[in-house]
């Protein structure tokens, strides 16, 4: 299991588990390189920067990202001095440009060609689709807010199948809503966009977040390869 509420979970239904930590954990360093990435990004040290993460499958982009972008370009007529990147993921570039010009045109937005966690070690905040991506936000100890919108029926489907009140990995993790997420009908430009300005206006709330992800970076960190290697030993020896 790569999260510790599993093992619990499924001993309940009598199967036997082991926690072995997320290899994401172990991938990602304690402490984010952020003037080393804004370097390697050609970002100034003293730029505010939103990355933004519509995530990484057509249909993520088709719904989710128009929204996104709509909201950067709110933020751009409220905070003209941000800076926006976007990691894209491969096959998605012809896809993404005509909605960029389409929702978010004069935006001082970076398409990068993958580099996502080039974006998430460099910016202030991100807005991003819920996903694994939303872990390695947390990871990166970035402050974030987390949208998703999908298609009508699937909500209606994926709603029944809820059985907790979070969707993003951060805050099923932590057990509490640590960053908001706007989900399907609020997952709009307005709020969007409102609810990156609050991050980016409170520091001493960014710092609590930072720690508090500093705490789950640790707890999942538990050299996964070396740990899931014995659990298979010691099963096999059995």
């Amino acid at each position: 299991c790569v999260f510790p509420s599993e093992p619990g979970l499924l001993q309940s239904h009598g199967v036997a588990a082991s926690y072995v930590g997320h290899p994401l954990a172990d991938a990602i360093p304690l402490e984010p390189p952020r003037a080393q990435s804004r370097r390697a990004l050609g970002l100034a040290d003293d730029a505010e920067v939103l990355a933004i993460l519509p995530g990484s499958r057509r249909s993520e982009i088709q719904c989710i990202a128009p929204h996104f972008l709509a909201a950067a370009a709110r933020l751009h007529r409220l905070r003209p001095g941000l800076r926006f990147v976007l990691p894209v993921a491969p096959g998605l570039r012809a896809m993404l440009e005509p909605l960029v010009a389409a929702h978010a045109p004069g935006v001082p937005l970076q398409l990068l060609d993958g580099q996502s966690h080039a974006a998430l070690a460099a910016c202030d905040a991100t807005l991003i689709a819920s996903g694994t991506a939303t872990l390695e936000a947390a990871l990166f100890k970035r402050p974030m807010v987390i949208g998703y919108d999908m298609h009508p029926i699937s909500w209606q489907i994926m709603k029944r199948m809820r059985y907790q009140p979070w969707v993003g990995l951060p805050n099923i993790l932590c057990g509490e809503f640590v960053v908001p997420e706007l989900i399907q009908g609020d997952c709009r430009p307005e709020p969007l966009a409102q609810a990156v300005l609050q991050w980016l206006d409170d520091a001493p709330r960014r710092e609590a977040l930072a720690r508090r992800f500093l705490d789950l970076h640790h707890l999942l960190r538990r050299d996964t390869a070396r740990r899931a290697t014995d659990a298979i030993a010691q099963l096999l020896g059995n």
